[in-house]
């Protein structure tokens, strides 16, 4: 645990970074590791070096035609599938497409709950707020998407449209509960749960691409410019992280690191680093990557990978481990998944689509000693 690759995971929660060990010589001379939600017995280890964290594969579940795209809790996910119950879309270049609606969906039962249905609309994204009180999605037709929120408990949503954003092009979660993305008239804006739209001071006015929020921070960059900048709104000081051609961004969940995904003309990185830029470490390369997810404790990092540069046989989805600093092949079928993760850690949603449809996973891990 010296190891130069667990120094840069030092926003892993402490509980993560020390497992606590602790002898039992009333059963046989044992010794037991402790880790968030499981206790490991190792069997006459005792007075020996402790063994280094492990993942394997579990369980896996798959559901033909559904789209995963968050968790409620761990029995409860939020999914999208074809909605037969509406008929089939009016327009006649999607004649032979049903709706997509929204579904709460229970693993246990089997159920599928409607959230949202639309007749002649494809609905997307299903993404929840941090409170999981709020559900951020879309909706298309032909054309952009337009985004909306949900109030899951009056089920009243509105439009982010109007006002300062003449409609939203991009729509992301910011960690204290907002909406924030790039608007279609330029500069950027802010959407609260109960509908108020507000323009975002001190960017650029033209050529957003990318906008997120982290801490209070917002990062961006733009068409002309893909050099990733960091703004302090409550300074108005703008900051050159010196990150060049960044693609995405995924915050971490303590809001302390982030994970940047970047390009050149033959091959993508997935670096992880400290919030202001500092302390870069790569995860990952190849000709593609997606499927970028932190783990809610911050202590895995799922992301699929095609031809990896130097590498033979690393197609597929992984999962990278903070603790070993090692990655852990999960599916060698996911071409370009969406990722997302159950509340303890110990689930991964994936899906895949091919134009057509969707096709979603979930695989149980178990996380252990060796």
């Amino acid at each position: 645990m010296k190891t130069k690759a667990l120094r840069t995971a030092v926003a892993v929660p402490a509980l993560l970074i020390a497992l606590a060990a602790c002898s039992d010589n009333q059963a046989g001379n044992r010794e037991v590791i402790k880790e968030p939600g499981t206790t490991i017995t190792v069997i006459d280890n005792a007075g020996k070096e402790t063994g280094t964290p492990d993942i394997s594969v579990g369980a896996i579940e798959t559901y033909e035609k559904v789209a995963i795209t968050d968790w409620l809790d761990e029995k409860t996910v939020v999914a999208i599938k074809e909605n037969e119950a509406l008929g089939k879309m009016s327009l006649a270049d999607l004649a032979d497409a049903y709706p997509r609606s929204l579904y709460r969906y229970h693993l246990d039962t089997k159920v599928y709950e409607p959230l949202k249905e639309q007749k002649n609309a494809q609905l997307g994204v299903g993404q929840l707020s941090p409170d999981k009180k709020h559900l951020l999605y879309s909706e298309y037709s032909l054309g952009d998407p337009a985004y909306h929120v949900l109030n899951l408990a009056t089920m009243d949503s509105f439009g982010i449209t109007g006002g300062p954003t003449a409609g939203a092009m991009s729509a992301h979660w910011t960690d204290d509960g907002k909406v924030i993305g790039a608007a279609y008239s330029g500069g950027a804006y802010k959407a609260d749960p109960d509908g108020k739209i507000s323009a975002v001071k001190g960017l650029p006015a033209e050529g957003l691409v990318l906008v997120r929020q982290m801490s209070g921070k917002i990062y961006f960059n733009t068409s002309a410019d893909e050099t990733l900048q960091m703004l302090d709104p409550a300074t108005n000081k703008q900051s050159n992280l010196k990150l060049a051609r960044v693609s995405d961004l995924v915050p971490a969940p303590d809001g302390k690191q982030m994970l940047v995904l970047q390009y050149t003309d033959s091959k993508q990185t997935l670096t992880m680093c400290d919030a202001d830029g500092a302390n870069p470490k790569v995860i990952a390369e190849g000709t593609e990557l997606s499927g970028v997810s932190w783990s809610p404790d911050q202590r895995l990092i799922a992301y699929s990978v095609k031809e990896a540069a130097g590498s033979s046989n690393a197609k597929g989805l992984y999962v990278y481990d903070l603790l070993t600093a090692k990655s852990t092949p999960i599916a060698v079928d996911a071409d370009n998944p969406q990722t997302v993760w159950s509340p303890s850690g110990q689930a991964l949603a994936y899906t895949v689509a091919d134009g057509q449809t969707f096709k979603s996973s979930i695989v149980h891990l178990v996380l252990g000693v060796k």
